[in-house]
């Protein structure tokens, strides 16, 4: 039986096969919005702040490289419309459903859509040598600045802070990581089309 997690080895050539059905296309949305609640429950909080660590951008990321804008964009909207449900897809260290998307990290959760597009859509666009490394990188570079600059912006909202203020408890602990994340991301894609190719 074929798989329809995107991230076994191989899989690019699965999500492209999936990705030409109505119903692949469901099973891939379906797939990814459960790694990303799976990454959001890799959480730490820290004591300074309410926006807790977690690997979410990372697997937002992947998402959008692996699925590609239009895909990738559906299935994180399915994963916000899953957790304002009530589902246990967000970080435990929330109030869960619609309240955490009333929260410190609402932000960063509607980010997720637009993230996940300009990923796909850059990874897809950039064309740098043979290595599909580098476009990944960009790719990530690209979704994080969507994460922060929106989770910023409604930490700041949220709190009556201005916008550097914000981004000292909501943006620069988490850029070291976040670099990481981007690494982590690219490097799995590029060893998806690896051996996809091969």
């Amino acid at each position: 039986m074929q798989t329809t997690f995107p991230l076994q080895i191989g899989a690019i050539g699965n999500v492209q096969d999936l990705s030409r059905t109505w119903t692949g296309k469901v099973s891939l949305a379906v797939g990814a919005t459960a790694f990303v609640a799976l990454c959001a429950h890799i959480s730490f909080p820290l004591y300074f702040t309410p926006v807790p660590v977690t690997l979410q951008t990372m697997a937002v990321i992947l998402v959008g490289l692996v699925l590609g804008p239009s895909l990738g964009a559906a299935a994180m909207l399915l994963y916000l419309a899953e957790g304002a449900m009530g589902l246990p897809v967000f970080s435990p260290h929330g109030l869960g459903g619609i309240a955490q998307l009333l929260g410190p990290t609402a932000g960063y959760l509607f980010s997720y859509p637009l993230a996940a597009a300009a990923a796909g859509s850059v990874v897809r666009a950039v064309r740098v040598g043979q290595s599909k490394l580098a476009a990944a990188v960009l790719a990530g570079i690209c979704a994080s600045v969507f994460f922060f600059a929106m989770g910023a912006g409604w930490f700041a909202h949220l709190f009556h802070l201005n916008f550097v203020a914000a981004c000292r408890l909501s943006v620069v602990p988490f850029l070291p990581g976040e670099v990481l994340k981007i690494a982590a991301a690219a490097t799995t894609y590029a060893s998806l089309n690896r051996g996809h190719r091969s």
